[in-house]
Protein backbone atom coordinates (compact mmCIF):
# COMPACT_ATOMS: atom_id res chain seq x y z
CA UNK A 1 0.00 0.00 0.00
CA UNK A 2 1.36 3.39 -1.01
CA UNK A 3 1.88 5.89 1.87
CA UNK A 4 -0.33 8.97 1.79
CA UNK A 5 1.03 12.51 2.26
CA UNK A 6 0.97 13.49 5.92
CA UNK A 7 1.83 16.67 7.83
CA UNK A 8 3.56 16.30 11.19
CA UNK A 9 3.81 19.33 13.48
CA UNK A 10 6.93 19.79 15.63
CA UNK A 11 4.70 19.88 18.72
CA UNK A 12 3.49 16.32 17.96
CA UNK A 13 6.97 14.82 18.35
CA UNK A 14 8.49 14.04 21.76
CA UNK A 15 11.91 15.63 22.40
CA UNK A 16 14.85 13.22 22.40
CA UNK A 17 17.61 14.67 24.60
CA UNK A 18 19.70 11.49 25.10
CA UNK A 19 22.50 12.69 22.83
CA UNK A 20 22.35 16.39 23.68
CA UNK A 21 20.16 19.04 22.12
CA UNK A 22 16.47 18.42 21.45
CA UNK A 23 16.21 16.02 18.51
CA UNK A 24 12.83 15.46 16.87
CA UNK A 25 12.57 12.80 14.16
CA UNK A 26 9.42 14.06 12.45
CA UNK A 27 9.01 12.26 9.13
CA UNK A 28 9.98 8.62 9.66
CA UNK A 29 8.84 5.12 8.72
CA UNK A 30 6.82 5.06 11.97
CA UNK A 31 5.18 8.49 11.56
CA UNK A 32 4.57 8.74 7.81
CA UNK A 33 5.57 5.40 6.30
CA UNK A 34 8.72 6.70 4.59
CA UNK A 35 10.89 4.06 2.95
CA UNK A 36 13.99 5.96 1.72
CA UNK A 37 15.05 7.91 4.82
CA UNK A 38 13.83 10.19 7.57
CA UNK A 39 13.76 13.92 8.38
CA UNK A 40 13.74 15.90 11.58
CA UNK A 41 14.78 19.02 13.45
CA UNK A 42 17.54 19.50 16.02
CA UNK A 43 17.17 22.37 18.49
CA UNK A 44 20.42 23.20 20.27
CA UNK A 45 20.66 25.76 23.10
CA UNK A 46 23.67 28.09 23.41
CA UNK A 47 26.59 26.11 24.85
CA UNK A 48 24.90 22.75 24.19
CA UNK A 49 25.92 20.07 21.73
CA UNK A 50 24.78 16.94 19.97
CA UNK A 51 27.30 14.26 20.94
CA UNK A 52 29.68 12.74 18.44
CA UNK A 53 28.29 9.86 16.39
CA UNK A 54 28.25 8.37 12.91
CA UNK A 55 25.81 6.61 10.60
CA UNK A 56 27.08 3.33 9.09
CA UNK A 57 24.32 3.12 6.44
CA UNK A 58 23.20 6.71 5.79
CA UNK A 59 24.40 10.02 4.47
CA UNK A 60 23.19 12.94 6.57
CA UNK A 61 22.05 16.19 5.01
CA UNK A 62 21.75 19.21 7.33
CA UNK A 63 20.45 22.73 6.80
CA UNK A 64 20.93 25.46 9.42
CA UNK A 65 17.79 27.53 9.91
CA UNK A 66 19.19 29.74 12.67
CA UNK A 67 22.09 29.92 15.10
CA UNK A 68 25.86 29.61 14.92
CA UNK A 69 27.28 26.12 15.00
CA UNK A 70 30.56 24.34 14.72
CA UNK A 71 30.42 20.81 13.37
CA UNK A 72 33.37 18.57 14.15
CA UNK A 73 33.98 16.21 11.22
CA UNK A 74 36.32 13.35 12.18
CA UNK A 75 37.61 15.68 14.92
CA UNK A 76 38.16 18.78 12.76
CA UNK A 77 35.92 21.83 13.49
CA UNK A 78 34.03 23.59 10.69
CA UNK A 79 31.74 26.64 11.06
CA UNK A 80 28.13 26.13 9.99
CA UNK A 81 25.92 29.20 9.71
CA UNK A 82 22.28 30.02 8.89
CA UNK A 83 21.22 29.26 5.33
CA UNK A 84 24.09 26.80 4.86
CA UNK A 85 23.68 23.12 4.11
CA UNK A 86 26.11 20.25 4.52
CA UNK A 87 26.28 16.62 3.43
CA UNK A 88 27.98 14.30 5.91
CA UNK A 89 29.19 11.06 4.26
CA UNK A 90 28.44 7.57 5.56
CA UNK A 91 30.71 6.58 8.50
CA UNK A 92 32.04 10.12 9.14
CA UNK A 93 32.11 10.97 12.86
CA UNK A 94 30.34 14.26 13.57
CA UNK A 95 29.29 16.46 16.51
CA UNK A 96 27.29 19.71 16.43
CA UNK A 97 28.10 22.47 18.94
CA UNK A 98 26.16 25.71 19.39
CA UNK A 99 28.89 28.36 19.68
CA UNK A 100 26.53 31.34 19.48
CA UNK A 101 24.31 33.22 21.92
CA UNK A 102 20.94 32.11 20.52
CA UNK A 103 19.16 28.80 19.99
CA UNK A 104 20.26 26.95 16.85
CA UNK A 105 17.85 24.97 14.68
CA UNK A 106 19.00 22.39 12.15
CA UNK A 107 16.85 20.45 9.70
CA UNK A 108 18.34 17.00 9.04
CA UNK A 109 17.61 14.18 6.62
CA UNK A 110 19.23 10.75 6.59
CA UNK A 111 19.07 8.21 3.81
CA UNK A 112 19.04 5.47 2.91
CA UNK A 113 17.56 3.82 5.98
CA UNK A 114 19.63 1.31 7.96
CA UNK A 115 18.37 -2.30 7.87
CA UNK A 116 17.07 -1.79 11.44
CA UNK A 117 16.72 1.45 13.47
CA UNK A 118 19.19 0.15 16.08
CA UNK A 119 21.90 -0.02 13.38
CA UNK A 120 21.39 3.51 12.07
CA UNK A 121 23.27 5.54 14.68
CA UNK A 122 26.53 4.77 16.51
CA UNK A 123 27.51 6.99 19.47
CA UNK A 124 31.24 7.59 19.91
CA UNK A 125 30.98 9.63 23.13
CA UNK A 126 28.72 9.66 26.17
CA UNK A 127 26.39 12.59 26.74
CA UNK A 128 24.41 13.17 29.89
CA UNK A 129 20.67 13.74 29.68
CA UNK A 130 19.69 17.38 29.97
CA UNK A 131 16.18 18.74 30.41
CA UNK A 132 14.82 20.49 27.33
CA UNK A 133 15.85 24.15 27.47
CA UNK A 134 18.59 23.57 30.08
CA UNK A 135 22.09 24.64 29.09
CA UNK A 136 25.07 22.37 29.69
CA UNK A 137 27.87 23.75 31.81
Amino acid sequence: MKPLPKIVDLSEVEPNTRRGGDLRAMLTPATVGSISGFMGVAIVAPGDRIGEHYHPYSEEFVYVVCGELEVDLDGEPHPLRPEQGMMIPINMRHRFRNVGNVEARIVFHLGPLAPRPSLGHVDTEQTESVAVGQVRS
